[in-house]
């Protein structure tokens, strides 16, 4: 498996001080072409209030490894059944600036979506284009100032939305893991 990846100029700091979790990235097979299911987080949450993400959350001591932490968080926050998704691995772990240590799950979901949504944690969720997503001509870089620092970031805005920061990371490592020919596979 590949190393960790990190957002930019992210000091290295001792493994036990990240917030273990895990993310779906769902792939939806549409007849259409794949898209992938992303929410839009509500503005009253205390971690990254109405960004977009993925479906997950913080690993529980009852979960039994990252998969089931995203399966469960899905499940909670769109209401998407686990038997829906073929999990089809797992991508480098990924480290916030804001002390997450999340674990990136890749899976394939089966129409129809049944979603009901968590109204306190998710806003609203959505399907882009994967082609869009995984096109490096739609990835740019950004800059933002965070705790007293310039921080560079990934974004890859769509229609109205603005996908960025972890969420673009972990798309990036999606892209470079299907289509850099140095990138490290399992």
């Amino acid at each position: 498996m590949a190393s960790a990846i990190h957002e930019p100029r992210l000091n290295d700091l001792p493994e036990q001080t990240f917030t273990q979790a895990a993310v779906l990235v769902p792939i939806v097979l549409r007849s259409t072409g794949a898209t992938l299911l992303l929410t839009q987080r509500t503005a009253h949450l205390r971690d990254h209030a109405g960004q977009i993400s993925f479906p997950g959350g913080r690993c529980e001591p009852t979960d039994a490894s990252p998969e089931a932490t995203a399966l469960r968080e899905t499940q909670e926050e769109v209401g998407l059944a686990a038997n829906q998704v073929e999990i089809l691995g797992q991508l480098p772990y990924y480290h916030t600036v804001t002390g997450f240590r999340i674990a990136p799950i890749v899976g394939l979901v089966t129409p129809p979506l049944n979603l009901k949504l968590d109204d306190f944690e998710v806003a609203d969720v959505f399907e882009a284009p994967l082609s869009f997503l995984l096109d490096s001509g739609n990835h740019q870089r950004h800059q933002r100032a965070y705790q007293g620092k310039m921080r560079e970031y990934w974004a890859m805005p769509w229609q109205e939305r603005y996908i960025w920061g972890a969420t673009a990371g972990m798309l990036i490592s999606l892209h470079d893991f299907l289509y850099l020919p140095s990138a490290k596979k399992p």
